[in-house]
């Protein structure tokens, strides 16, 4: 019999791309059920990598025992598919594009309450006329959890919906039990008179100090709490929650949520693109691995504040200093700082713009992370087994960089002020001297730290493989899927 081909074409009003798959019918169809699962992640690199990273992995599933077969459409605007369009991934992934609504002045990605209204606003209509259009009929869709409508629309088009949830199973506990931090008087959060005070009755929470929560538990950041309690809240109507964690890290967090939650709980975690650094070689365009092949193992520091948030510049120069004035080896993402960080860091370092980050902390000559604790940032350096130094700006990174030092014991605190102080500057010379402590192999709080380190790797590895936690929990959340009718 001839393979039938089935191209899936976007609707004839939305931009055309190079890069559009053609899902491919399998030749037995009376034995295959096709299922089309429509991704749609909130437009921010820290949430639209999650998003990509969950849907080639379920795409890359063999057909399950009930016989499943699943073609992803990946929903993004015109100006996120240019920069998407020449990633690698699975044949039967296609992307299917809205229009660029996001005003230019209030900045593409920028983790604001504006641009997240702007974005709830602007995008609800395009995607419900997309997905009204969109062949085969849409089946399933995951959604991040950022866009509330999401869920109504699907209930609305009796389309089962999951919440992809991008941050740690931790931080979404801290929201779902939010009642009980009001209950303790722990919120609104007073850093100066209760930020030592530990919350210590959140199911499965680790005991953690009132100044570890959340930044939007307090001070500046208190504008974007009613938008994340919201977000949370309209997980309840979902079908399914997917947590971007790896059981064996958040067990008894992951736990406590399912045994409180009303709808399934699936850890899905690292979404990271570990299969790409496994499968590939690096890019013949990536010169800058040409200076990494010439340090040795272990001995340069990785520095990254992630996609978004920075530190001040006046922080920024204080950081270049002291890494200056530590003669340890460096490797710094710095953006559009890039340049002038190149001149000021001296002939022990380098600048880049950007890199292919989960790439380069794989590298053998990276021997430590300097990151301001993003969790995709955090998956990746345990994924790479790498002990951590937190620099924490902003939302959840507080909160994980407490899980790095306190509990997991891969890292330590460059920042270690209250982030209400943030104004406070980390002067050069704490900064030198706790990168060259840092960076110091041979020394038994290094060795004890990387050890650690290595062992979550390991754990977080096998969670991926064939017949580990997260590898089993994607098969269960397909079959799942496969098996919710659209009245589910």
């Amino acid at each position: 019999m001839l393979l039938e081909l089935r191209t899936l074409e976007p609707p004839s009003d939305v931009s055309p791309n190079p890069n559009q798959s053609n899902p491919m019918a399998l030749s037995n169809p009376s034995s295959i059920t096709t299922r089309h699962v429509v991704a749609l992640p909130f437009p921010g690199r820290g949430h639209i990598n999650p998003m990509m990273c969950l849907c080639n992995s379920l795409a890359s599933l063999k057909p399950a025992a009930d016989n499943t077969d699943i073609i992803v459409t990946f929903i993004v605007t015109e100006e996120w598919l240019g920069f998407l369009c020449s990633e690698p991934k699975p044949d039967n992934v296609s992307f299917a594009t809205i229009p660029n609504v996001i005003p230019s002045e209030i900045g593409r990605g920028a983790d604001s309450p504006g641009f997240y209204e702007t974005v709830l606003r602007k995008i609800k209509t395009p995607v419900e006329d997309l997905l009204d259009r969109l062949e085969p009929p849409v089946t399933a869709l995951i959604a991040d959890t950022y866009l509330v409508w999401s869920v109504e629309i699907g209930n609305v088009r009796n389309i089962p919906v999951a919440s992809l949830w991008t941050m740690s199973a931790s931080v979404y506990s801290v929201f779902h039990f939010f009642d009980l931090v009001v209950q303790h008087s722990h919120f609104p959060a007073n850093l100066d008179e209760r930020g030592e005070e530990h919350v210590d009755y959140i199911p499965g929470l680790p005991s953690t100090r009132v100044a570890d929560l959340p930044t939007c538990f307090y001070g500046k950041g208190l504008n974007v709490l009613d938008r994340a309690l919201e977000s949370v809240a309209s997980v309840s109507k979902a079908q399914w929650l997917l947590l971007p964690s790896v059981y064996e890290l958040e067990a008894q967090v992951i736990d406590a949520l399912r045994a409180n939650a009303s709808i399934p709980v699936y850890h899905i975690g690292p979404t990271i693109p570990h299969s790409k650094v496994e499968a590939e070689s690096r890019p013949s365009e990536a010169h800058y691995f040409d200076w990494l092949d010439k340090q040795p193992t272990g001995s340069v520091l990785y520095v990254s504040q992630g996609s978004l948030h920075s530190a001040p510049k006046a922080q920024m120069d204080e950081i270049a200093d002291g890494l200056r004035e530590s003669r340890v080896r460096f490797f710094w993402v710095a953006r559009e700082a890039a340049s002038e960080l190149n001149e000021r860091c001296g002939e022990m370092g380098i600048a880049v713009p950007w890199c292919d980050q989960l790439r380069v902390l794989c590298h053998d000559s990276i021997g430590g992370f300097w990151s301001h604790g993003g969790w995709n940032s955090t998956s990746e350096a345990i994924f790479a087994g790498l002990p951590m130094l937190t620099f924490p700006i902003y939302w959840d990174q507080v909160p994980n960089s407490k899980m790095i030092v306190e509990d997991w014991k891969i890292g330590w605190r460059v920042k270690k002020k209250e982030v209400a102080k943030e104004e406070s500057l980390v002067g050069r010379e704490e900064i030198a001297g706790i990168v060259r402590r840092f960076m110091d192999l041979g020394s038994e709080e290094g060795k004890e730290m990387r050890s650690k380190a290595r062992e979550l790797r390991d754990i977080c590895r096998q969670a991926i493989r064939k017949g580990g936690s997260t590898y089993a929990n994607i098969e269960e959340f397909v079959s799942d899927m496969s098996r919710c009718k659209k009245d589910c």
